[in-house]
């Protein structure tokens, strides 16, 4: 979710702007900002709320204009095909922007189309943050190819890699 989404939905549960701004990290300033552009444009926060974060920032910050031409809606038509093709292995952004540039041919160049792609499945994942502490849990990652065959041996060795870092 974005911050504006946040700042307004804050805002809108009657939350002062002082305490809007520690929640997400931003300046009261910015807080006092967001929230004259809702009152000054004249939108409904309900309304407001119920948009794609893109959207939402294209309507409450009209510089960009990227979110109103065509191949952006063509690209946006994509992500559902685009975010399941990712998930399959040994499939890369790479081979998906050949795809889409054979499709449409005057579709964005390679770093563009890296870019929005990161940015609309960012707004489709909701994200927590969780906090681990050391030796409370194991998390086996599993990721890579599976083996396709089985080693038989008669001494078995397992070793186990502790690394905690508070970030992940």
């Amino acid at each position: 979710m974005s911050k504006v989404k946040q700042v307004l939905r804050m805002h809108a549960q009657g939350f002062s702007n002082r305490c809007i701004a520690d929640k997400p990290g931003l300046y009261k300033g910015t807080v006092n900002n967001y929230v004259n552009r809702v009152k000054n444009h004249g939108y409904r926060i309900e309304d407001l709320l119920a948009l794609d974060d893109s959207v939402l920032e294209s309507k409450l910050f009209a510089g960009n204009p990227v979110y109103k031409e065509e191949r952006f809606e063509a690209f946006k038509s994509e992500i559902a095909y685009l975010e399941k093709e990712l998930q399959r292995p040994h499939v890369t952004c790479y081979l998906l922007w050949q795809e889409y540039k054979g499709k449409y041919p005057n579709g964005y160049g390679y770093s563009q189309f890296c870019f929005h792609l990161g940015q609309l499945l960012k707004a489709r994942k909701p994200e927590s943050i969780l906090e681990h502490h050391p030796g409370e849990k194991l998390f086996v990652d599993f990721a890579g190819d599976k083996e396709s065959h089985i080693v038989q041996c008669r001494n078995a060795s397992f070793a186990i890699c502790t690394c905690y870092n508070n970030s992940s």
